[in-house]
């Protein structure tokens, strides 16, 4: 369909919005909002509404559906001051009051006409696949345990699961009451596929018995049936909410990055040249993961291309300036050259979308090195309350916390990060974290262990060669610290007492005198 309205030109068979003879880039997600206004400009469209049509019935935030809606009034040259074309209601909704005209074959345009009734309910039936972005859909766990009694927690599991998984904003999330339509009944595969459009289905069971109980969970490629990741808990049952939000929140760190690994796979079966900018940042998060400096730098070009594509793009904005500020903290690349460039970047992401996780965490990143500590805990914080499943973050804001001295809450936060994610490529740095916070309260022989354990995971990662040095030199371990200062100098050629003072943004002068103090023992000038 082609709608006409003041010097706009929006093509929904196309996807294209045009201002005269110029292409508009817009979001995906934005251009389906925009589309469903215009389609609906005879009423007031309310939230739900929005929900159902837009996120496919998953929840979000309000600032979330308001940061579409400005974005779609940018995109036709209106504001919110404004309201040429989009006007919003109080307490009631929005509405498209634009003129809008459609061409009629060939003919003259004619006024276009609200579509039917029973066709506005038929398009917004379940069985519809969702857009642009991976749907997800949690069925209710089984309960093997033979006690009616124990569904409030089987079904509290399952609730808990879409809750937390509705923080990934980059996914669509099927509401519960869609999803548990299936509780107690053997349904296939591909007819949860058709019925309610998701490309990915999360099952699992749950057997009490006494005072343990034994979880099972697996993310499904619903198109094939195939199971993509699958893992089982067991946990006692001392304290019954407690072990709810654990293995909740083991679930969902765990299926992040499955997800974004079965998306870079489909995205890898697609010609290069009809990858979207969804496409690029799957390929570009595959590459990241893999923590080397020239995978860095691929992702770093798959990003750029993505963004080339969309320039509006949060979350390839959010990855790449995560990416600069990752080879900056590994000695890859030069600070001074990375920071501004990921600050940008980060900037440019939040001015996008407000509420990307990736980006709050670079600009997290920007501010502690600018030693801008207040402004660098806020971030984090932030990003962690966008997705408190952010392993990544959660590393990094222990080291946020360690640098402002405050390494007990910095020890927490980098062993959280490890428990949320087990496996994860950065968990030799979640390692040095917690080795640098131990060597803050005195802790030699732990810092000594958790460093060891670092370089055992990644020998290159020089921020745990430096803890070993001074961690070994301050123990009185001579003989270890002369070898680790070697170690560390193949490492970082460039490392001096100079560097350590001028480079490392420690906030409090007695912590970086003590830093300094196990270097200059262990023979470091």
């Amino acid at each position: 369909m082609l709608y006409l309205f003041s010097d706009h030109r929006l093509d929904t068979d196309g996807r294209e919005l045009r201002r005269g003879s110029e292409a508009i880039a817009v979001e995906p997600q934005v251009f389906d909002l925009l589309v469903y206004l215009v389609e609906n400009r005879d009423r007031v469209v309310n939230k739900d509404d929005l929900l159902a049509s837009i996120w496919g019935g998953r929840i979000v935030s309000d600032s979330t559906v308001t940061s579409r809606i400005n974005a779609a009034r940018k995109a036709i040259g209106d504001s919110g001051e404004e309201q040429r074309l989009i006007r919003t209601f109080a307490r009631r909704g929005l509405r498209f009051v634009g003129a809008v005209r459609t061409p009629s074959n060939g003919a003259e345009p004619a006024q276009a006409t609200a579509p039917p009734a029973d066709e506005m309910h038929q398009s917004l039936r379940p069985g519809l696949p969702l857009p642009d972005r991976p749907a997800i859909a949690v069925l209710p766990f089984v309960n093997m345990s033979g006690d009616p009694e124990q569904e409030y927690f089987s079904d509290g599991i399952s609730e808990d699961i879409i809750t937390a998984l509705s923080k990934l904003r980059w996914f669509f999330v099927i509401a519960r009451n869609s999803s548990f339509i299936y509780k107690g009944k053997a349904v296939h595969m591909k007819q949860i596929t058709e019925e309610l459009g998701v490309g990915y289905v999360v099952e699992g069971s749950v057997r009490k018995s006494g005072d343990r109980v034994r979880i099972s969970a697996q993310l499904n490629d619903a198109a094939t049936g195939s199971h993509i990741w699958a893992e089982h808990y067991d946990r006692g049952l001392a304290d019954v909410f407690a072990v709810q939000d654990e293995i909740t929140e083991a679930i969902v760190a765990a299926i992040e990055p499955q997800l974004y690994a079965a998306e870079n796979f489909r995205a890898r079966r697609k010609p290069p040249d009809s990858m979207d900018a969804w496409d690029l940042v799957m390929r570009a998060l595959s590459h990241y993961w893999r923590v080397t400096r020239q995978d860095n730098l691929v992702a770093q070009a798959l990003l750029e291309k993505a963004i080339a594509i969309d320039p509006n793009y949060g979350q390839a904005l959010g990855v790449l300036a995560t990416s600069y500020m990752f080879t900056a903290h590994m000695g890859w690349a030069d600070m001074a050259t990375v920071v501004p460039i990921a600050e940008r970047a980060s900037l440019a992401a939040i001015l996008a979308d407000s509420e990307d996780p990736w980006a709050h965490h670079a600009l997290g990143g920007v501010y502690l090195f600018a030693r801008r500590f207040e402004d660098s805990l806020a971030e984090f914080e932030l990003a962690l309350r966008l997705n408190p499943n952010f392993s990544l973050a959660q590393g990094y804001f222990g080291l946020a916390l360690s640098y402002c001295g405050r390494w007990e809450e910095g020890d927490l936060a980098a062993r959280r990060a490890l428990r949320l994610s087990p496996r994860d490529p950065h968990s030799a740095v979640y390692y040095g974290i917690a080795a640098y916070a131990q060597f803050l309260g005195r802790n030699y022989d732990e810092a000594l262990r958790l460093s060891r354990e670092a370089i055992r995971r990644r020998g290159d990662f020089v921020g745990a060669h430096r803890v070993l040095t001074a961690a070994a030199a301050m123990a009185g371990k001579q003989d270890i610290a002369r070898t680790a200062l070697l170690e560390l100098r193949r490492a970082q050629p460039n490392i001096s007492l100079a560097w350590i003072a001028d480079h490392m943004p420690i906030q409090q002068d007695a912590d970086r005198e003590h830093y300094l103090e196990g270097f200059r023992r262990a023979g470091l000038d």
